[in-house]
């Protein structure tokens, strides 16, 4: 065997049989992704909408759904900087935690400069803007339980 074949094979980790496994597993995963995404926007109009029928002002729901947008961003930013490592070789573990802080700290950055825009600019109500935040915040991981019950069944369906 030559160096060249050897280097590769040290690279390759994944048996070619086994990869099939992995995409279907990781398509799975997106698809769980984006219901998540959906159904954490759902209870934010959801959470919106009592929130408007209760206190008759739209300031208030704005500023829930300001928060329950600013939770849905970061849900889509998370899948989306998730799709971009897997469909990366991970060759250097410590590559990859070096993205996974990075991914963490932007994530964060955006969330702040949103809420900074909603409070300052918009001057939405801080505990309403919170509130939704919160509330999206929440239905990330319950859905990703809930839906998490689907996937074995999907599994089992593919096999």
């Amino acid at each position: 065997m030559s160096e060249i074949d050897e280097g590769v094979s040290q690279q390759c980790l994944t048996l070619p049989e086994n990869a099939a496994i992995i995409n279907a597993l990781s398509n799975i995963e997106a698809k769980i992704a984006r219901q998540v995404i959906l159904l954490q926007v759902s209870v934010t109009l959801v959470v919106a909408g009592v929130v408007f029928s209760i206190r008759n002002s739209p300031d208030y729901a704005i500023a829930v759904l300001s928060g329950g947008g600013t939770s849905a961003v970061n849900g889509v930013m998370l899948v989306w900087r998730m799709s971009q490592a897997a469909s990366r070789p991970v060759y250097e573990a410590h590559h990859q935690l070096r993205l996974l802080y990075f991914y963490a700290a932007e994530r964060f950055l955006v969330v702040l400069v949103l809420f900074c825009f909603c409070l300052a600019v918009l001057k939405l109500s801080p505990l309403a803007l919170l509130g939704g935040f919160v509330v999206g915040q929440v239905v990330l991981p319950m859905g990703r339980l809930f839906l998490s019950g689907f996937k074995t069944e999907i599994v089992n369906k593919n096999v």
